[in-house]
């Protein structure tokens, strides 16, 4: 079969994007380690206030310049519901949600994740510049959807 010199150039072309996509992708996914958890953690939802982290939300000094910020997030509301962290930490949320899907977008930044109920969500996030975040539900979860809202304050 005979092709012709356009045809070739076309099909060099496409292997070539197709390449480079799967290049970015493996590289984004290995060397920036961008890829979905490989241990999914689970939680009885039934049981949140009971199981440890879960039973003592709130933000934790674990080291220099290292937080962990525990949270629930239930009907309309975050559990802490005011959070207070130094510039330049690191922060490490631990989340889930007691009855229904809620959403975790902090403004500003690129967090923004699904929090499911039974499923533990980890999040780490640098705060490099002072200044108050807002953190908003992103996934309708009832009536009083609206008003689920929270503040992260950086100072």
């Amino acid at each position: 079969m005979k092709m012709h010199l356009d045809e070739k150039i076309w099909l060099t072309i496409s292997f070539g994007i197709i390449m480079g996509f799967m290049l970015i992708t493996g590289y984004q996914a290995f060397a920036l380690e961008m890829g979905p958890p490989s241990n999914m953690e689970t939680i009885d939802p039934q049981k949140v206030d009971q199981t440890a982290p879960f039973d003592n939300p709130g933000v934790k000094k674990i080291g220099d310049s290292e937080y962990e910020v525990v949270m629930t997030l239930q009907a309309f509301g975050f559990n802490p519901n005011n959070i207070e962290i130094p510039v330049g930490a690191k922060v490490t949320f631990i989340m889930t949600s007691k009855d229904v899907v809620h959403g975790f977008e902090v403004a500003g930044t690129n967090i923004n994740a699904m929090v499911m109920p039974g499923h533990i969500q980890k999040i780490t996030q640098i705060f490099d510049k002072p200044g108050n975040y807002l953190v908003i539900c992103n996934e309708y979860c009832g009536a009083g959807h609206q008003l689920m809202s929270t503040t992260i304050t950086v100072k």
